[in-house]
């Protein structure tokens, strides 16, 4: 018995001391960058090169988020339809308190569910169209200087689940994202890198990203059957 204590406090040793190497090894500072003009003229020189007239356009938009959150979401309408496990949420983004949820099909009142729900989309969500949110309200804009090139710092001081998260993109020369570093209180080491790529043109014009590949242990998230499209 002394001897499985032995092991078990010798492995939970080993993965406190790996954890704080691989955070002091990983673990980014926010960069540091300019506000203004400048910063504004780079978001929508961003803007421009993803058409984002055509995303603004866009009626439908379907995906899914790693095999488990299934959506479809009427942007103009602000009504999203989230399916997991046996729940089905008609969220309604601009008014939550007149959405629905559905239990096996079954209409119940339970508003932690309906916070799930709202928590779920406001994530999955942004893995689909990050980029578009750029000048949201409660945004702040920043440039920075990375590898010798310049990026852009958003930050979202207020508004969705986790206020204050910033990222940082990554921009060809085009002006198109290509990947982005991201400072987020759900992940407690700074500067974990995303793809932005594996684009797919979809029926209304825009390029959604179908999976994203992250630093953080070799992460993959897949984004599923992606659709956008208009009636």
């Amino acid at each position: 018995m002394k001897l499985i204590f032995k092991c078990i406090n010798f492995f939970l040793l080993f993965i406190i001391v790996a954890g704080g190497i691989y955070y002091f090894a990983n673990n980014e500072s926010l960069p540091e960058g300019k506000t203004g003009k400048e910063a504004d003229a780079l978001a929508n020189k961003m803007l421009k090169a993803i058409d984002n007239e055509a995303y603004k356009n866009t009626e439908t938009l379907e995906w899914s988020f790693r095999g488990k959150h299934f959506y479809k979401w009427q942007k103009q309408k602000s009504i999203v339809t989230i399916s997991w496990d046996k729940n089905k949420v008609i969220l309604h983004t601009d008014q939550p308190k007149k959405s629905t949820l559905f239990v096996e099909g079954i209409k119940v009142e339970n508003t932690k569910i309906i916070k799930k729900a709202i928590d779920f989309f406001n994530n999955d969500s942004f893995w689909l169209i990050a980029p578009y949110k750029t000048f949201d309200a409660g945004t702040e804009r920043r440039i920075v200087n990375y590898n010798s090139k310049e990026a852009l710092l958003v930050t979202f001081t207020s508004g969705g689940t986790t206020p204050g998260d910033s990222y940082l993109w990554i921009l060809d020369k085009n002006y198109i994202p290509t990947s982005f570093k991201m400072w987020t209180k759900i992940i407690p080491i700074g500067g974990v890198y995303a793809t932005w790529s594996e684009l797919k043109k979809t029926a209304s014009g825009i390029k959604l990203p179908t999976k994203h590949h992250l630093s953080l242990f070799g992460m993959v998230l897949n984004m599923g059957e992606i659709k956008a499209y208009n009636k």
